[in-house]
């Protein structure tokens, strides 16, 4: 980046001339010279110096789009450059939610390290909130949602899809009326439960157990609601929880009944009894999600390409 675009974005960046200064290196009357040499040289000012942090003019905007848009194409050439490299090197920034990076990803990323051993990984772990907006900043480079809310804002490549079951103590009486429905652990891990000749469950046969829930805003607990709603009641909720492994494992220790991913319990050994769902909103497909029409590394096309046909 030319040096007078550099002070000036320092600036914008840190709201301030001695904080951009400091950043620069240098000291903050000659970086405030630079910049008034630049307003003098476009005939305006860049920053409103009265406003506190600084603000940008109305020039100051053009400016500074301008600088990013010059920014974005250096990171494409560099990025185009280094798929001429084969893949003897890269960096492939990955988001997913706990779930995701504790249950889904470790055995593929370990092949594709394998496969690729010159790619760094560098994996981000939040929300799917939080991830759809560092996708958008290009803080990630690709993501993974099952959130009808997030999907149309970006370029999405099928991936996997889980089934949600109703998890209860092995001990509660409601395993004895509902015998013939109730499934063991091993029963999932051999996947009798994708099986269409598994019978499967409503909620109604739930309604009097407490629940544990995940939060407001997570897909899982959005589809729960769905799944009340046509079996016509509210739950009775005994907890709410932002992470689904917690939830999974409350659900031994607790007399109710909470929702859990399949793959999850292909991990465990929980103490539990489980029903196949019988409801459209029990099955998720999960996206790859990326920046739409964005240039995208061969390095990250490769990973695509290997996650949808290893998972």
């Amino acid at each position: 980046m030319q040096q007078e675009f550099l002070y000036v974005y320092q600036v914008f960046k840190e709201g301030s001339f001695s904080k951009a200064a400091q950043k620069l290196y240098i000291t903050q009357p000659a970086l405030s010279i630079a910049i008034q040499k630049i307003e003098h040289a476009i005939g305006l000012p860049l920053f409103d110096r009265s406003s506190h942090p600084l603000a940008l003019t109305p020039a100051g905007e053009i400016y500074i789009n301008t600088i990013e848009k010059a920014r974005n194409l250096d990171r494409e050439m560099e990025e185009q450059l280094q798929d001429i490299r084969e893949l003897n090197r890269g960096h492939i920034r990955l988001g997913g939610s706990h779930y995701l990076n504790a249950y889904i990803l470790p055995r593929l990323l370990a092949k594709f390290n394998q496969l690729y051993p010159g790619i760094e990984l560098d994996i981000e772990e939040h929300s799917a909130a939080t991830l759809a907006s560092m996708l958008s900043s290009h803080e990630v480079d690709l993501t993974f949602s099952c959130n009808e809310a997030f999907l149309m804002d970006f370029e999405r490549y099928p991936a996997f899809t889980d089934h949600m079951l109703l998890a209860v103590q092995e001990n509660h009486p409601i395993n004895t009326q509902l015998v013939s429905y109730a499934l063991t652990s091993a029963d999932i891990k051999e996947g009798r439960h994708r099986n269409d000749a598994c019978p499967a469950v409503t909620l109604s046969p739930f309604e009097e157990m407490d629940f544990i829930l995940l939060s407001s805003g997570n897909n899982l607990h959005d589809r729960a609601l769905r799944m009340f709603a046509d079996a016509g009641y509210e739950p009775k909720i005994k907890l709410q929880l932002s992470q689904l492994v917690t939830a999974y494992h409350m659900a031994e220790h607790f007399p109710v009944a909470t929702f859990v991913s399949d793959r999850l319990v292909m991990h465990s050994h929980a103490h539990l009894k489980y029903y196949k769902l019988d409801s459209a909103h029990a099955e998720r497909l999960f996206y790859i999600l990326l920046p739409k029409q964005n240039y995208t590394s061969l390095a990250v096309k490769r990973f695509i390409e290997f996650f949808i046909l290893e998972s």
